[in-house]
This record gives C-alpha cells, sequence and structure tokens, in this order.
C-alpha cells in the first residue's frame, strides 16, 4: 500500500500542512525541530492510533486549538479511502473513512505502517513494557480484533487489581468471592493475549535473526546470532491454543492466590511478561553495544515489516515503512545494507538532519526544509 497524499491540520507545529507522495523513497531533510518527524508520527498515528513519541494524545494537538486532524488518501492496486482521525486535547477521538463517521477500531488495518525510530532503543535498553507494547502492535496488526482483546484485559485486569487491594485492607468472606469471578474474566483475555503473542514470536524469529546477521554482517561471527523467547512466570512453551494458556494461568492465579491478596497485585498473566532478547551467549539488555542495540532494535522492526508483508502477499497490502533519524546513528557499512534492505518496500519515508546522513546512491523524492516549515 501507499499514501498518496496527507494532509495536518492542527498537528503538532502545523496549523496547516498537504503534501502529496509517489511510491518509492521520500526523505525529509531539514534541520531539528523543523516538524518533519511531526510528519512520519502522523502516519504512524493512523495506523496504531498513538504516538511512537508520547503516552498520551494531549502534545500532538497545537497549543492553539482543541482538536488535530490527520487525513491520508491510502491506495491498494486499484482501491482507495481517506482514512481520517480527529484527535482531542480532551475527549473521545473520532474517525471517518472516505468521510463517512466509523468507530476508531474500525480503521485499524485501513493504514499498515511499522515506524522505526531512535525511541526503539528501548526496546532493547528498556523496560519489559517496552516490548510488550512491541509485540502487542504487531499482534494488532495482524489481527485488528486483538485491539478488543487488550482493552478487555487491560479493564480486567484494573478491576481485579482494585479487589485484590480492597481484600488486603478486609479479608470478607463475601467479597473474596468476587474475586473468582474476576480470575475467569481475566484470565479470558490475558489467555487470548499470550497465545495471540506466541504465534507471533513464532512466525517472527526467523526474519528476526536474518536481519540481525545482514544488519551486523561485519561483527565478529559469534555476535551475530541471536535468540528472543517469551519469558513468563507461567510456563506455556507446550500450549497450542488459547484454552490451553488460560488453564495453566488459572491455576497459577489459584496457587498464589494468598500471596496476591497480601499484595494486593496480580503477580502472573500479560502485563508481568517479557520478551527475553540474546546476542551470543548474552542478553542484549545490558551486554549489547550501543551498535548491536541500534542493528537488533532495527532488525526487531524489519522482522515485523517482514512479517506482515508477508502475511499481506503481495506490494498492494505491504505496510509503509517509516525511518525517523535512523542514518545518522548507523556506520557506513550499515547504512549501506539498510539502504538496500528498504527498497524491498512500496512506500518508504525517511528523516535527516543533512543530506550526509543519508547512504549514498539512495534514490528518491526529497522534500526539503522550505516545504517543511509550518
Amino acid at each position: 500500500m501507499w499514501i498518496s497524499r496527507l494532509s495536518l491540520r492542527n498537528y503538532r507545529s502545523y496549523p496547516e500542512l498537504d503534501l502529496e507522495f509517489e511510491p518509492g523513497v521520500t526523505t525529509f531533510v531539514a534541520d531539528n525541530g523543523t516538524g518533519k518527524t511531526n510528519i512520519v508520527e502522523a502516519i504512524g498515528y493512523l495506523a496504531h492510533q498513538r504516538s511512537h513519541r508520547v503516552a498520551f494524545d494531549a502534545p500532538l494537538v497545537n497549543e492553539s486549538a482543541q482538536t488535530a486532524t490527520v487525513s491520508a488518501l491510502v491506495n491498494r492496486d486499484q482501491r482507495h479511502a481517506t482514512v481520517e482521525v480527529s484527535i482531542q486535547s480532551k475527549g473521545a477521538n473520532r474517525a471517518r473513512v472516505n468521510r463517512s463517521p466509523v468507530k476508531m477500531k474500525e480503521i485499524l488495518g485501513l493504514v499498515s505502517c511499522v515506524v522505526f525510530a531512535p525511541e526503539d532503543l528501548s526496546l532493547v535498553r528498556g523496560e519489559p513494557a517496552e516490548r510488550r507494547s512491541w509485540i502487542d502492535t504487531l499482534v494488532v496488526s495482524r489481527n485488528p480484533r486483538y485491539a478488543s482483546v487488550i482493552t478487555d484485559f487491560e479493564r480486567a485486569l484494573k478491576q481485579r487489581n482494585a479487589l485484590l487491594k480492597r481484600l488486603r485492607e478486609e479479608r470478607d468472606p463475601g467479597l473474596e468471592a468476587t474475586l473468582d469471578i474476576w480470575n475467569m474474566a481475566y484470565a479470558d483475555s490475558a489467555s487470548e493475549l499470550v497465545f495471540g503473542r506466541q504465534k507471533i514470536l513464532a512466525d517472527i524469529v526467523e526474519p528476526l535473526q536474518n536481519n540481525f546477521a545482514y544488519i551486523a554482517a561485519d561483527a565478529r561471527l559469534e555476535r551475530q546470532g541471536i535468540k528472543a523467547r517469551y519469558d513468563s512466570r507461567i510456563d506455556y512453551s507446550q500450549v497450542e491454543s488459547a484454552a490451553e494458556c488460560r488453564e495453566l494461568l488459572l491455576a497459577a492465579l489459584e496457587r498464589r492466590r494468598t500471596t496476591e491478596i497480601e499484595r494486593g497485585l496480580t503477580l502472573h498473566g500479560p502485563g508481568r511478561d517479557d520478551l527475553a532478547l540474546t546476542i551470543g551467549d548474552h542478553p542484549a539488555k545490558g551486554y549489547a553495544s550501543h551498535g548491536e542495540t541500534w542493528s537488533l532494535a532495527l532488525a526487531m522492526q524489519l522482522a515485523g515489516w517482514d512479517l506482515l508483508s508477508s502475511d499481506a502477499g503481495s506490494a498492494a497490502e505491504q505496510p509503509v515503512l517509516v525511518l525517523d533519524d535512523v542514518f545518522a546513528e548507523l556506520d557506513t557499512g550499515r547504512r549501506s545494507r539498510l539502504a538496500s534492505r528498504i527498497t524491498e518496500a512500496e512506500q518508504v519515508f525517511i528523516t535527516a538532519a543533512v543530506d550526509g546522513d543519508l547512504p549514498k546512491g539512495l534514490e528518491g523524492r526529497k522534500i526539503g526544509q522550505e516545504r517543511l516549515l509550518p
């Protein structure tokens, strides 16, 4: 798929911006602070309904307005659709497709996009929540119905934790009886999410390994191999269905019932799990060099793009690929290998501060500072 037109209204630094694109590579080259990252962030927002830079939406709305609008004309062969999101500084966001109002969840999948940005170094260095968010984004991108599963899980977890805190203060038998009800509700959605993550991980391991080996081709042989494993207090390694995940989770909740009440906190489930990443014989977190960290984070996002592209089956359904200020941090060899890799995508957006940050020979349309200034 590719985006032929992008319109921003009161989005971050842009009171108004309209851009037209073609398939292939488009580079935004301008000084830092010009607003180029705002543009690719807006494209990612249409795909994922969240920013890759901030955890909430208020900063996306220009300070002079209450609503920001992002609209894109999306093309898949002969099919075209205008997808629009109105982001509220306060209140619920709204969506439209071809000018007709729809629910926000109904636009998931209409814009497919994989974003790599400097913030993604936290996939390797950061806390487990960063890696959970990465794999959950892939789960939803692959199957948008999981957005509702995650919403149900987060709601059940919040209610269950609230009940556990009350039981910690007052061990009332009648109140405790309701814990079994919330265990069931929690396990229903949690087990679906865990199994969705397991399926993604099983399918992404090979492209993840291949991408890392390719990008880090000049590293020592023993530092070119990586492993990725779902890390949980519950052993899900033999499960073949969400129902089996559910039984294991319910059994774990029952075993830790007293401890959870004493602590007033849920101790098992997808909100406590992690993705264990290993380079060679050592954990990536804490052991990876700066270059290895960049290479692994980049390999993770490229593997996600490979997986979604494979599911799509044709260039008409491939995700758009966004590289936000990435090349400046890579050495010459990694720049060249990455540049040859991204040409497989139907449409690529790249931001850079100066032309020198881009690989030599990278072809495509360039949008300069004069066009990007608000």
